[in-house]
């Protein structure tokens, strides 16, 4: 296990590299083109700004372009209070931070609304640009904490699930060869995979042993022709191409131009100090796992050595 520790966290780096923080989104509503401009210039630099001119055109936004960090609504909107849009947000976005402009005291409204977690702070007009963005500041901030929470449990939950699924399979199922299926779609389905192959491995060769679970169309297994499946096997340790166009020994082979895999990690599932499998996880575009979904991926490869090891003898 130690020794894997540097090449997972070799991996992890090129992840980071990769998967880079883009400008956060924020959504300004206002039914005032002027203030509409104004908020978005303010705001240009440090935040991809959308906009909208309604609450209704509003939640059409949310609606195609997905969660947002920041909503800042004005309150006094034709059709629809800002109170009343942002309502409309919490459940679909839990994790958003709303804030409301006013330029009138509507104590009830604001109050409710902050009350029931809907507004997280309200600013009066005409507002001073250095509080507004001290405000947006620390929004940004408590979004950033509270969507690292929710991504951690649900990481968590994921990798309970997924050692249990694993483990489960050498209770359901009557061998060996029977649980390499269902065990491949369980990685598959947890990492989001366009392909993983679970395959046997005997003395440091594939055998033609194998489970998998693929997104579209007929399975392709040209793993004996991979060098990353390779190394895996005789190394001990994950192998990993994060982006396969910028590898030019990988992007050359015929079995990536063909199957237009973008990304892959070869896991050795290994016993006794030997590779006794082999775990192909395939995506069609630059890999977007965070890095510390890797620990997932090398403890699924040891779940999946005990499972294999429970049906010795059999």
């Amino acid at each position: 296990m130690d020794s894997a520790i540097p090449e997972l966290d070799q991996i992890k780096r090129q992840l980071m590299t990769l998967n880079r923080p883009k400008k956060p989104k924020m959504l300004v509503v206002d039914d005032e083109p002027d203030n509409l401009d104004l908020l978005y210039r303010t705001f240009r630099r440090d935040f991809n700004v959308l906009k909208a001119e309604s609450g209704i055109r509003a939640l059409e936004v949310l609606e195609s372009e997905g969660e947002v960090a920041v909503i800042i609504s004005d309150q006094r909107m034709p059709e629809m209070k800002g109170t009343e849009f942002l309502s409309k947000t919490v459940f679909q976005f839990p994790n958003t931070v709303r804030i409301i402009l006013t330029g009138f005291t509507d104590i009830e409204d604001l109050v409710d609304a902050i009350n029931s977690g809907q507004v997280y702070k309200y600013i009066t007009k005409p507002w001073d640009p250095n509080e507004l963005k001290m405000v947006v500041q620390k929004a940004a901030e408590t979004y950033e904490v509270l969507k690292q929470r929710t991504e951690e449990l649900r990481r968590a939950q994921n990798q309970i699930q997924l050692l249990a699924t694993i483990m489960q399979t050498a209770l359901e199922y009557p061998n060996l060869a029977a649980t390499l299926d269902p065990i491949a779609t369980a990685i598959s389905d947890n990492f989001l995979a366009d392909t993983c192959i679970l395959q046997l491995v005997e003395g440091n060769v594939l055998v033609p042993v194998q489970g998998g679970h693929t997104s579209g169309g007929a399975l392709e297994n040209w793993l004996a022709d991979d060098p990353l499946a390779r190394e895996a096997i005789a190394s001990q340790n994950i192998q990993a191409a994060v982006n396969i166009a910028t590898d030019a020994n990988l992007a050359s082979l015929p079995h990536y131009q063909q199957s237009a895999i973008k990304s892959h990690l070869s896991i050795p599932v290994v016993h006794g100090g030997r590779s006794i499998a082999l775990i192909s996880l395939q995506w069609k575009q630059p890999c977007t796992l965070r890095p510390d979904e890797l620990t997932t991926v090398h403890l699924a490869a040891q779940q999946v050595a005990l499972v294999m090891t429970s049906f010795q003898g059999q």
